[in-house]
Order: C-alpha cells, then structure tokens, then sequence
C-alpha cells in the first residue's frame, strides 16, 4: 500500500483491499503543525512587547487619528457634492431605504459633525493623557519582562484545564448516579404482535429480567421483558431533582474556585516578581509552584468564599433565564422589559463580582489578608487611581485583540494556503485533491489556535492586572527614601519624575 493512499481523517482514496491502517502522514500532522505554529507566535509576540509594545500602541493611535481624518474628509467631500441638490431631509421624511438617505446634503454635515467631535475628543485625551498612555505601555513592558523570566507561568492553563475537566467529570459521574439510583423496573410487553393473547398484555405486569420467561405466555411467542424506567418511590427517589440541583450548584462553585485557584497562583507568582528589589537575583525560585502552594495552604476559604459569592449570582441569572423560556409566550410587553431590565442588571452584577474578585485575589496574594479585606483594599485603591485603570484597560484590550487577530488570523490564512494547495512543502506528498472537504482542517486549526491564544493571553493579561496593582501600592506605601524605596523599574520611575535615594558614601562603616 502506497503512503500518499492512506488518509484516515480526510481521504477516501484506498486502492488495496487490505484493513485499514493508521499512518501518520502529512494530512495528519499540519493541524498539528498549525497549533504549533500559533503557539510560537503567541509566545513570541507576547516576549517582544517589552520591544515593540511602545510602537504597536502609537501606530494603532494614529491609525484611528487618521480613519478620522479620512472620515472628516470624505464627509465635507459627499457634503460639497450635493451641496446644489434640491433634496433635502424634509422632503425624502421616513423611508426604510437608506441610501436615500446617503443623497441629501444634511446626512452628510450630520456625520461629518459627529466624527469631528469624535476626532477632537480623542486627540484630547491623548493631549491629557499622554503620561497615563506613557505608563500603560511600561507596565505592558514589564509585563512582558515577568514572563520572560518565569515561562512556566504560560503552561498553568493546562492544570486549570484539568482541573476544570473533573470538575465536569465529577458533575457527571453525581448527576448519572442520581438518576440511576432507584432500582430498574421491567414490564412485560408484546412487541409487534396482532393475536388476540397478545393484545392482553397491555405492560402492566413487573416482573425482573431473572424470574422471566417466555413460556408463561404460550400464545405470544413476542412477549419479551423490556426496561420501563428506575423506581421513583421512596425518600430518596423523591428528591432527586432536589439533589440534582445541589450537584449543579456544587459544580458552578467547583468550576469558579478552580478560575480562583489559578489568578490568585499567578498572581502570587508576579507579584513576587515584582516586589523583588534586585531583578532577576531576588526572584524566588519556582514562583509559580510557590504561588499554587501558598494559595492551596493559606488561602482555600478566601477563594471559595469569591467563587460561591459569583456562583449565587450565576444561579439568580440561570434562573431567570428558565423563568423568561418558561413564560415568553404569556408575557405581555410590560413583563418582557421588566424582564430583559433584570437579565441585563445581573448580568452587569457578574462583571462587577468577577472584576472585583480578582482584583481581590491579587490582594490576597500580595498580602495575606481574608477576602472582604482584600476586596475593600483592591476596589478603593482602584477608585483613587480610576483613570489610570481605564487607560491601562483599554490599552491592553487593544494590545491583546491585535495579537489575538495576528495568531488566529494570521494561522488561519496559511492554513487556508496549504490545505488549499496554494503552498507546497518540499518532499510532501500531500495533495489538496486528496481532501474531500478541505474547511474541516482549517476550521480545527483555527479554533485550536484561539484557544492556544487565549490561554496565552489570559496569563498576560493577569501579569499586567497584578503588575498594576502592584505598581499603585507601591506608589503609595514608598516614597523613594532608603527606609521606603521604590520596587517599580527605572522606566516608570522616569516616567513619574521619581527615583531612589542613594545611601551616602563613607557612612555605615566601622
């Protein structure tokens, strides 16, 4: 049997008789290859922000700057266009076509005047928050810094990936022994039968596939002994569906402490990078097993006291999505706003827990403390530094969906190239012709590269938080002096005006 016949996953072709064997062949091992390749180029952009961060974030400012430029220009341009035109908004009034709308003069001043104060909003902000910008990127810089001197930070999605995977085995294995735990009822029945004997057994009869047997009915040769059901009676039986919602419950808990576990791990772990005074020598060997370990020893109850606070709001918006599948066709107008008000309300209520709980769970990393403590600490260190939370928010948001966009863009489209035959590697005997459906690759391609990014990202992501919490305490508990150094590296202090006092020479010396 030929090499290049032997496609198990995407090919038809097999031209010998003979069982089909599992070869590895190139087919099968580009997916591969495309994951692999989306994870060194994950790695590799998150390790070059310390170099490129500065220029990425200005190109991308300016790039927007100049979209609004061009918008601002193509709208005085449209505007001066129709400028003779005798149609106007009054006389087109309401119409579901638009781009009647697209020929009068006023539609055009309309959008030019909004994009002109979009545009000088922007350049505002930019003019008066130019040193808040200017410290985002060094904290992203940083950022890039820590994970460059602990890369086994980058593997500890994988233990929240287990973690999560029995979590979900667990919740399974409870909710298949609850629904088997009464005993199994069998009923005789007569299946496909028309005599008149058969026609008697009507499924009342229990019996047990042991004491069974078919020559109790003569007459109905089909009478069988079949499953009904398992037996409902009894306590137990009779709170089944009570004990099934305590599992349900049990695993959203399980599955947010798991999500804790790991913040408050790999805050731990940059955290003690960045109160090393002397970096890289004093940071602690195995901070990332430092960090499991200290949050496993000390702080268990803070976590699961944050994990069950946003599992009680999770269990409130499930139940109002029952209650609005349950009654959307009896609800009139009134009760669907009121009901769409509450869904949107605790919606935001889950992004505020989850915002704050982990802001929380650095606190608890950095300092020790119970987690209403630390939460306190951590939303009113926030809420003096609020404007700096916004610039470093959105400047990372940015920073992280461009990469995201260049992974799982960029892996896509040469996956695209090669299942497509448009590139051919040397000495591969892979053909496109030889797939019969060519998408099914390059979508599992894609979908394993954004998963690789943002597992990825998601530990950048909580560097940078914990960083800047980090940063803020620092600024407020030191003041550069020899008692109270600062911790933050010589670019902020730069950037902020500040630096360390030097010990005196000659002093301090018997």
């Amino acid at each position: 049997m030929k090499r290049d016949n032997i496609f198990l996953v995407y090919s038809t072709e097999q031209k010998s008789s003979s069982p089909l064997l599992f070869v590895v062949t190139p087919v099968h091992l580009s997916p591969l290859s495309g994951l692999l390749i989306a994870m060194v180029v994950s790695l590799l952009f998150l390790l070059l922000l310390r170099f490129t961060a500065p220029v990425m974030v200005w190109v991308l400012i300016i790039g927007v700057l100049g979209a609004g430029a061009y918008g601002i220009w193509h709208c005085y341009w449209e505007y001066d266009n129709y400028k003779n035109s005798s149609s106007s908004i009054t006389n087109v009034g309401f119409t579901t076509n638009f781009s009647v709308y697209l020929q009068v003069q006023e539609t055009w001043l309309a959008f030019l005047i909004i994009i002109s104060v979009a545009e000088a909003i922007i350049l505002l902000t930019l003019i008066f928050l130019r040193t808040r910008i200017l410290i985002a990127i060094a904290l992203i810089q940083e950022s890039s810094k820590a994970i460059s001197h602990m890369m086994s930070a980058l593997l500890y999605p994988l233990i929240t990936f287990v973690l999560l995977l029995v979590c979900v085995a667990y919740w399974g294995a409870t909710a298949l022994y609850l629904a088997t735990s009464g005993g199994p009822i069998y009923r005789v029945v007569a299946l496909n039968a028309t005599n008149d004997e058969c026609k008697s057994i009507n499924g009342s009869v229990t019996f047990t596939t042991e004491n069974f047997t078919s020559s109790d009915y003569p007459g109905c040769p089909s009478a069988s002994c079949i499953f009904i059901r398992y037996n409902n009676e009894g306590l137990l039986q009779r709170n089944i569906f009570n004990l099934q919602i305590y599992n349900a419950v049990a695993f959203l808990w399980c599955v947010n402490f798991v999500i804790a576990l790991g913040q408050c791990t790999l805050a731990g772990a940059f955290a003690s990078y960045y109160w090393a005074f002397t970096k890289p020598d004093d940071i602690p060997m195995f901070p990332v097993c430092g960090g499991f370990i200290r949050s496993l020893r000390y702080h268990v109850g803070s976590l699961a006291f944050g994990a069950l606070i946003l599992t009680l709001v999770q269990i409130v918006r499930i139940l109002l999505e029952y209650i609005d599948h349950k009654t959307r066709s009896a609800q009139n107008p009134v009760a669907r706003f009121i009901m769409c008000c509450m869904k949107c309300c605790f919606w935001c209520l889950e992004k505020f827990i989850k915002f704050l709980n982990r802001n929380a769970y650095i606190m608890i990393a950095i300092y020790g403390k119970n987690f209403c403590v630390s939460a306190k600490n951590a939303f009113m260190l926030l809420m003096r530094n609020v404007i700096r939370v916004v610039v470093l928010d959105k400047v990372t948001d940015l920073l992280l969906f461009f990469g995201k966009l260049l992974v799982v863009g960029g892996v896509g489209v040469l996956s695209f190239f090669f299942f497509s035959g448009r590139i051919l590697l040397p000495g591969s005997t892979f053909r496109s012709e030889t797939l019969n459906y060519y998408w099914m690759p390059i979508i599992t391609v894609v979908f394993g590269s954004y998963l690789i990014a943002h597992g990825f990202f998601s530990v950048y992501n909580m560097c940078v938080d914990t960083l800047f919490l980090c940063f803020l305490e620092d600024l407020e508990r030191n003041d550069g002096s020899l008692q109270k150094p600062y911790f933050m590296s010589k670019n902020l202090m730069k950037i902020l005006n500040k630096s360390n006092k030097a010990p005196k020479k000659g002093k301090g010396k018997d």
